[in-house]
This record gives structure tokens, sequence and C-alpha cells, in this order.
């Protein structure tokens, strides 16, 4: 007997919309990263991208567990000398509120070609409207 390698060209990408409203951004991110790299389906394979799209809206409104909102740290280089800038995870929410779900699902991703592809499947909105409607995205609940 044969193992079943899916083409490319086979695997069905569904849409899926989660509600962050009152999740928490850990477990939450491990969620949509299984998801995005199609750790659920039954076709699965560790170097094909077998995922779905998932849209992700009121992402202002997540949480964080303890101390996290004034003791986490979040970096960023700007690539030159001295170009070393550091946010805590309250500012980055009222600034980019979508990017602290963001860089939590990134981190979850393969450090490839591979996980860069995943990673342009997550689309992540402050609010709760989003331009995806003629996508008929399903409800995805945890």
């Amino acid at each position: 007997m044969k193992t079943y390698f899916p083409k490319a060209s086979e695997i069905e990408r569904k849409w899926y919309v989660v509600d962050a409203e009152n999740q928490v951004v850990g477990r939450l991110a491990t969620r949509i990263a299984s998801v995005l790299m199609g750790k659920d389906k039954p076709c699965y394979t560790d170097f094909l991208d077998t995922g779905d799209f998932v849209i992700v809206v009121n992402a202002e409104k997540v949480r964080l567990t303890g101390k996290k909102w004034s003791s986490k740290v979040y970096y960023s280089h700007s690539g030159y000398p001295g170009g070393l800038k550091e946010s805590r995870a309250e500012e980055l929410l009222s600034r980019h509120p979508e990017r602290l779900l963001q860089l939590a699902v990134k981190g979850m991703l393969p450090k490839t070609k591979l996980g860069r592809g995943m990673f342009k499947k997550l689309k992540v909105y402050a609010g709760n409207q989003h331009p995806h409607e003629a996508q008929e995205p399903e409800a995805l609940n945890f």
C-alpha cells in the first residue's frame, strides 16, 4: 500500500472567521496557527501548505493573563546602528491592535518560505467588520 500525498492543486481551502473578543492571546494563537498549517485536516503533510484562511475580528478586545500588559515587551529593529525599538503590550494594542495577535501567530508558524506563505492566509481586523464576505467564511468556534 502506498502513502497518498495530495498535490498542491488538489487542496481545498476554506475560509473561517474567528471572534477574538475576551479570548486569551496565546491560546487563541495556537489554535489559529494549527488551522493555518492544516494540522486539523487528514491530508496534513509537513512539507505542503494544506491550511485554510483565517479571518480574526475584534482583535482589539483580546486578553492577556497576569501582568503581561505592563511587563511584556515587543522588540523591532530598523537595521541601523542604535535602531532597536521596544514597546509594551498595552502600547502596541493602543497603536496597532491587530499586530499583537499577528506577532503571536507568526511566532508559532515555521520559519521558512512555507511559514511565510501560511502567514499570508491570516487576516486580522481590530473591529467586527471585515471585507471578505464574498468568500462566505464559516464561524470557527474554539
